[in-house]
């Protein structure tokens, strides 16, 4: 069963420090294996240093996020479609979609809202994401709309994980070194 469009949110024993407290919008899911991009990484170059003529449209905190290990010199844009987008938007679950990065943003018309832009991204092999989520290193979670563009991404594991039924909220408390506890 395809998982696109869900969010995989790392659990403590992920065992890959790549993944360490992530939450990933899984883009692709199928045969051929999965795509995503953590979207709780952002780093420290801003938007502006990449591609100025999309500055105006992303959402704060305006920097690049850290998609994922893999690919790490492409950009991924992902936005919320507001309108009808056309041909340079590529529709990915409800209103989410990519966006063109090569074709002008356009003025205050523009058909999305909320564009993050993520360099790398994640890839599980066919067949990968589903051993690793057998070993129970991945929660299997439902976005809202306000993950992708939430204020405090750094926040984004442990809110994502409050909002989940039974114990797996539990771990939103969970340690980072529980030796230390």
């Amino acid at each position: 069963m395809s998982q696109a469009g869900r969010l995989l949110v790392a659990t403590p024993l992920i065992g890959d420090p790549n993944f360490e407290r992530t939450v990933v919008l899984l883009l692709a899911h199928g045969g051929e294996g999965a795509f995503g991009v953590v979207i709780n990484r952002p780093s420290e170059t801003s938007v502006h240093e990449v591609a100025d003529e999309w500055a105006p449209h992303v959402a704060a905190p305006g920097v690049v996020f850290v998609g994922g290990p893999v690919g790490t010199d492409s950009v991924v844009g992902i936005a919320r479609c507001v309108a009808d987008p056309g041909p340079s938007f590529g529709r990915l679950v409800g209103d989410l979609g990519t966006v063109d990065l090569h074709r002008p943003p356009g003025g205050d018309d523009h058909p999305w809202s909320g564009v993050r832009l993520f360099a790398g991204s994640a890839g599980w092999a066919p067949g990968q994401l589903e051993d690793e989520l057998e070993e129970g290193a991945w929660w299997v979670v439902d976005p809202t709309p306000d993950d992708l563009t939430t204020a405090d991404p750094s926040a984004l594991w442990a809110a994502v994980l409050r909002r989940q039924p039974g114990q797996v909220a539990w771990f939103a408390n969970h340690p980072l070194d529980t030796s230390a506890n």
